[in-house]
């Protein structure tokens, strides 16, 4: 199966943003540390950036995905909110229209209507469905009714944007600021905003990618989506997706006690707290 994507249909900010974080993290970041890295508060922006990587990455799969893509479980306004939230400051999307898509790759795995189909190339389910626009054209919103209906969910779709820049580059920008002044304000932009964004980011894209190429089949080869236990050490435990395809309601995903899947021991807290 050959795709050949069209200019017109670049989704030009979303291709402008990609770049311009991940050169930033590659390139950008290196050299502001080899210029101000002894100036640095190196114990607040390292425990900063794993504080932000987790908030954003658990907010990613405990909450986009298990919570509302899959409804696998059911959590109180505090939990929705803080997900929410810093599911914003992943910048991939509101979580309707992440769950949107979600719910249509699960419907359609590897056809034509999946929109991140493997089948289109590992390039095209990594990153290239989110920088191009589908032939068609942007698919509605019909499929997420049931989520439509959350209050919270509506106003997040509609302030995302504005979220995820002020909570996830912002406040990190802001802590730094306070602390070390304008170079720990743009150390505070660098590590714990843009570099955690774009980690955040690709470990997102390789559930899509590299779970569909590598790995096992032990539920069922009915599909390409395969387990990783590697995979599973990067992604909060998303990487058991051969299971995760097979029972897509299931709040686990790792479901073996040894497996790791931090977002499952997450959500078993969230139960005995209430």
């Amino acid at each position: 199966m050959k795709l050949k994507y069209r200019l017109q249909d670049l989704r030009w900010v979303s291709a402008i943003f990609l770049t311009g974080t991940l050169l930033t993290t590659l390139i950008g970041l290196p050299i502001f540390l080899y210029q101000f890295g002894s100036q640095i508060n190196w114990w607040l922006h390292g425990s900063m950036f794993v504080g932000m990587f987790i908030a954003s990455g658990l907010s990613i799969t405990l909450g986009y995905h298990r919570l509302f893509s899959h409804l696998s479980f059911k959590a109180k306004w505090p939990v929705r909110l803080f997900t929410l939230i810093f599911g914003a400051t992943a910048m991939e999307n509101s979580a309707l229209e992440w769950c949107s898509d979600h719910r249509r790759h699960h419907k359609h795995t590897d056809d034509d209507d999946d929109p991140y189909n493997i089948q289109l190339g590992f390039l095209h389910a990594h990153i290239g469905w989110v920088v191009f626009r589908p032939i068609g054209g942007d698919v509605p919103l019909t499929n997420v009714k049931d989520l439509k209906s959350d209050p919270l969910i509506r106003w997040q779709h509609n302030w995302w944007g504005v979220i995820g820049i002020a909570v996830g580059f912002g406040l990190p920008a802001l802590i730094g600021w306070l602390t070390g002044g304008g170079i720990g304000a743009a150390a505070g932009l660098l590590i714990s905003g843009v570099a955690r964004q774009v980690m955040v980011h690709h470990m997102t894209f390789f559930i899509n990618s590299l779970c569909h190429t590598l790995g096992s089949q032990p539920y069922s080869n009915l599909c390409s989506a395969k387990d990783s236990w590697f995979m599973s050490l990067f992604t909060f435990g998303e990487g058991y997706h051969n299971f995760h395809h097979e029972f897509q309601h299931d709040y686990r995903n790792g479901v073996k006690p040894w497996q790791f899947d931090p977002t499952k021991w997450s959500i078993r807290v969230l139960e005995k707290l209430g």
